[in-house]
């Protein structure tokens, strides 16, 4: 199997060079990404941080890193959450219920539920209590 992906890889390099001769190349395929997180994950049992930066494996495992993130940035985006969705996960997190973070935050548990469905946005004073009792990151509270 291992031949296999490595010879999928370098099939898939050739063609690529053809079309693209002296340029950076990207990947253009779910298929290609696929074929180059195998190889990616190969060159890591191979390359540490003792490997220096000259060696074909590093090199090679630096530049599909590269592909590989470009083609995740464009295609597999991470979405910020959202405050309700960081409530929620915080509250299983911390086994809190609406009054349980109601009492932490000193607001009412309808407060909690408003901020839970999107309704509300807390104040100033509340996502200050957020951030420092429940570890919410300012972003998340700020929604930058």
């Amino acid at each position: 199997m291992k031949n296999m992906t490595v010879q999928k890889f370098n099939d898939m390099k050739q063609e690529t060079y053809k079309a693209n001769p002296g340029r950076p190349t990207h990947i253009t395929s779910n298929e290609q990404y696929e074929i180059i997180l195998d190889r990616v994950e190969e060159l890591l049992q191979v390359v540490d941080n003792n490997t220096p930066s000259d060696n074909k494996y590093s090199v090679e495992l630096e530049l599909l890193s590269n592909l590989v993130a470009d083609y995740e940035e464009v295609y597999m985006p991470v979405i910020q959450p959202t405050l309700a969705e960081i409530l929620r996960l915080r509250m299983v997190e911390m086994g809190l219920n609406q009054k349980g973070v109601a009492q932490l935050l000193d607001v009412s548990p309808s407060r909690i539920s408003e901020y839970l469905n999107g309704s509300s946005e807390p104040t100033l004073k509340v996502a200050r209590n957020m951030g420092k009792k429940l570890s919410i990151d300012p972003h998340i509270l700020l929604g930058v």
